[in-house]
């Protein structure tokens, strides 16, 4: 257990790492139409560059266990700190858009480890009775990285080129590879472990997991630009994400010596409820972090920047609250307490937000809603990955570590997937809904028709272009119309399932007074 400067330094390494790792899944997204311009790349081809981190992320998380054990905890850290870093500067120079595609890939898979082994790091660099302390900085990682994402990448693409969004990852690479070599060491269960022969791994669990989670993964990614299962390329991905899923549970429930052991779920009824509540987490967290830009920046004008500035606040509350959490926890406030106060939070944040939109919303509009956010994203982190692995021991600690992770991350996914597809469909149905109160035949409409043409012949317009441009306008009116009903709505639809997982909690089991969470294997 290290103590004094060595435990500080050793925080600070992996905490960065982890917010290295997570604002790079959300940091790109302000960047695409640059990199589409000046990668000479069309909107399919660009979103590629998000999917491949995410695929490459949740397929590398669940494996972190095995292959710490396999390698060493410090090697197999420091290795990803370089992959991630190298992978960077690649990301940096690429010329083309499937360079940059294959690199991120890569990146993701240093990332994903990232996030997996610095959990696991943090809860071994403090003692026992610290453990929340350490679970805490870990979640201000988890909560801040993708929210301040758009922030970072906002002010960078405003200020500088694309580029630069991956170079901004290689200094505090460097840094914390020397960091890690000086100052992390492996625990003696790790040290004492004896790396598997090569016939013993469980290759047919590492095949069935790469196929299956990461075709889930991809159908996630790309099925909304692909119209989903009007695609062929959808349809077959899909088909391989059920086969590779069922296969993969399968293979990992009968193998003696599983590369992510399964059987742990049916060990803990708080680590299966843990689990979906760590989807849900997932799905609040980056679906909201997904719609909101999306929302102020199309349909109100805001920069990517702007609103990056936005959503910062809420951001740094959730990371000051995190310790504050973590130590209620560590002073006997039960989990199950906490849990109902965040998914009520984040339902309010949800309905406060849909009753907000509207045409003239401004930033001041959003500061308290999103401040709400972040209280309740922090009061659900916590509690809901304690709860998970409490109980639990050496490998059920590290294995139930890492489902957790890619959970979270599939959440975020069908999160961000869902939100989409909901978007496109009900901003359809809208504007049919509000069609029939807009006709040629309607002394109000023929009124504003008449209104708008005259504005336009005032500014020099002839009769023509002005009664063009006058049903132009009247058709962006509708569009805007349409954009403002359909947001409202999904902030409400989010707010309500987090409101229909609220009965879950009912169904956790109260830790024994005096259980502890052995957390110092978990990967």
């Amino acid at each position: 257990m290290e103590t004094g400067f060595t435990k500080w330094i050793i925080v600070i390494t992996v905490v960065l790492c982890c917010l290295l790792e997570l604002i790079d899944t959300s940091i790109v997204n302000v960047a695409l139409t640059q990199m589409m311009g000046n990668l000479s790349a069309t909107q399919q081809e660009v979103s590629w560059v998000i999917a491949s981190y995410g695929i490459a992320n949740v397929i590398v998380i669940p494996m972190t266990g095995f292959l710490a054990e396999q390698f060493g905890r410090r090697n197999y850290y420091f290795v990803s700190v370089i992959i991630f870093t190298l992978a960077s500067m690649a990301c940096g120079q690429s010329t083309n858009i499937w360079e940059l595609v294959a690199f991120r890939f890569i990146q993701g898979i240093g990332g994903g480890a990232l996030m997996a082994t610095s959990q696991a790091i943090l809860i071994d660099t403090f003692p026992p009775k610290q453990l929340a302390l350490g679970q805490a900085l870990f979640g201000m990682g988890v909560i801040i990285g993708p929210t301040i994402g758009p922030t970072l990448g906002g002010y960078i693409v405003d200020n500088y080129t694309w580029p630069w969004i991956f170079y901004v990852n290689v200094p505090v690479g460097i840094l914390a590879a020397i960091f890690t070599m000086l100052f992390i060491r492996d625990p003696e269960r790790i040290k004492n472990a004896i790396p598997r022969p090569l016939r013993q791994i469980d290759w047919a669990g590492i095949v069935l997991l790469i196929a299956g989670v990461g075709a889930l993964q991809l159908v996630l990614e790309q099925g909304e630009s692909e119209d989903w299962f009007e695609s062929a390329y959808i349809l077959s991905f899909s088909a391989l994400a059920v086969v590779g899923v069922v296969g993969f549970i399968w293979r990992e429930l009968t193998a003696d010596q599983p590369i992510v052991d399964l059987r742990v779920l049916t060990k803990s009824r708080n680590l299966s409820i843990g689990a979906f509540l760590s989807f849900v987490l997932g799905f609040g967290l980056f679906a909201s972090v997904f719609v909101f830009p999306i929302f102020c920046q199309r349909i109100l004008g805001f920069t990517a920047a702007q609103t990056g500035y936005l959503l910062l606040p809420g951001a740094l509350l959730s990371g000051f609250m995190m310790p504050v959490i973590g130590k209620a926890i560590q002073g006997g406030v039960p989990q199950k307490y906490m849990l109902p106060a965040g998914f009520a939070i984040f339902f309010f944040f949800s309905y406060w937000m849909s009753t907000r939109i509207s045409p003239l919303a401004g930033e001041s509009d959003f500061f308290w809603p999103l401040m709400l956010r972040g209280l309740g994203l922090s009061l659900l982190f916590l509690p809901i990955t304690t709860m998970s692995l409490s109980g639990l021991s050496g490998k059920d600690a590290g294995q139930a570590a890492g489902l957790t992770g890619m959970i979270r991350q599939l959440g975020g996914s069908f999160g961000v997937a869902l939100v989409g597809t909901y978007i496109e469909r009900s901003s359809y149905q809208n504007r049919t809904a509000l069609l029939p109160n807009i006709s040629l035949y309607d002394p109000e409409t023929q009124q504003r028709l008449q209104g708008l043409t005259n504005s336009f012949l005032a500014r020099g317009a002839s009769l023509v272009q002005a009664q063009q441009q006058a049903y132009a306008a009247l058709e962006g009116a509708l569009l805007r119309q349409t954009a403002l009903i359909t947001y409202s709505q999904t902030f409400l639809l989010i707010g309500v399932f987090f409101l229909l997982c609220l009965p879950l909690i009912l169904l956790i089991k109260r830790a024994r007074p005096g259980a502890k969470v052995d957390l110092n294997a978990a990967h």
